[in-house]
């Protein structure tokens, strides 16, 4: 099934069921007010907002609304966790190709993870603020939101905690991320709020395009209406979402409603499959020998990331952002901080 969350004033949303072709959305407030309660109650909740998803899809029930015509947050419009890794190994290897370094040994053995803000997701129509001195990239991501998992789950049992997926936009700010990475204290100002596709899809739903606990598929990302890349999320996924969530709970227990992310996805043969993020683009090129680059998001700049299913049709929706000037008062904090480092 598919669910999606209605932005109505409050601070999660209504939970909403959405029609398989995307054209139809239900709110559902007897059977749970939000994803995070219809989570939280999985095992009660889910036979029954299935059973609504087959009537919806029959045309069986007369008080949907329109998909197109209302306005969603991120399904999860915030969330207990989000932490996200960075599963594509190729995206690691040029990152640190261009540094002059190798990759070594233990990225292939161990996820890189980081914990992002979750008290506040962008929807995903809402706007990206942005100074233009911050280097605002996008990062094309899938997503998974967990139910509980214990602490110490193995990789092949974390699995079946996947309840939902998703796909993500991951902003970074490039150049804040060299003086928070010499730190060694982590990502804070560098990554601002993600936002996800307004729709979370059941694997069922995935059919085939869910195996190896990977989502296979071709992410479309696109800037200013053109294409930056179709790269596969299941291919090169050095580590998938069981392993994922294992290593996220690794030393904690997660609650329902985690959300663990792929990372950028990413393709080894990028010059054919293109790319999810501007960063990768401008290290092609700088391989390339290129002297001027694809700059990065500038006010007036849109995003658009979406993955179609053989006939054409969307999965998970869009998410469509444009960019806007950031809140004046950052741009004058950030110009009295330490210099940055360009990534």
């Amino acid at each position: 099934m598919k669910l999606a969350t209605l932005r109505d004033g409050t601070p999660d949303g209504t939970l909403n069921v959405v029609s398989r072709d995307l054209r139809w959305g239900l709110a559902v407030p007897t059977i749970a007010r939000t994803l995070q309660e219809a989570i939280d109650n999985w095992d009660s909740v889910a036979p029954l907002l299935e059973a609504t998803y087959e009537k919806l899809n029959r045309g069986d029930i007369a008080d949907a609304l329109s998909f197109a015509e209302q306005i969603w947050e991120s399904p999860l419009p915030r969330s207990w966790q989000w932490l996200d890794g960075s599963a594509f190994l190729s995206h690691s290897t040029l990152f640190r190709r261009i540094a002059g370094k190798v990759l070594p040994e233990s990225y292939r053995q161990v996820p890189l993870m980081y914990q992002g803000g979750s008290d506040r997701f962008l929807g995903p129509g809402d706007p990206i603020p942005s100074c233009t001195q911050w280097g605002t990239d996008c990062e094309g991501e899938i997503a998974v939101v967990t139910a509980y998992v214990a602490m110490g789950t193995d990789p092949i049992d974390a699995r079946e905690a996947v309840r939902l997926v998703m796909l993500a936009n991951d902003v970074s700010l490039r150049e804040l991320q060299g003086r928070e990475r010499d730190t060694g204290f982590g990502w804070l100002q560098s990554k601002p709020a993600s936002a996800f596709s307004p729709v979370a899809v059941t694997l069922d739903e995935l059919q085939g395009r869910w195996s190896d606990c990977k989502l296979h598929g071709e992410l479309t990302v696109e800037i200013n209406d053109e294409v930056l890349g179709r790269p596969n999320s299941g291919k090169d996924m050095a580590f998938d979402f069981g392993q994922l969530i294992s290593h996220a709970a690794h030393t904690r227990n997660l609650c329902a409603g985690t959300i663990i992310g792929s990372g950028t996805v990413s393709n080894y043969d990028a010059a054919t499959s293109g790319v999810a993020c501007i960063a990768e683009k401008r290290f092609l090129e700088t391989l390339d020998g290129r002297t001027s680059f694809t700059p990065y998001l500038a006010p007036g700049d849109t995003v658009r990331i979406r993955m179609l299913d053989e006939f054409g049709h969307s999965i998970f929706g869009e998410i469509n952002q444009c960019v806007i000037s950031a809140p004046k008062k950052s741009e004058e904090i950030d110009a009295v901080l330490p210099g940055v480092s360009h990534a």
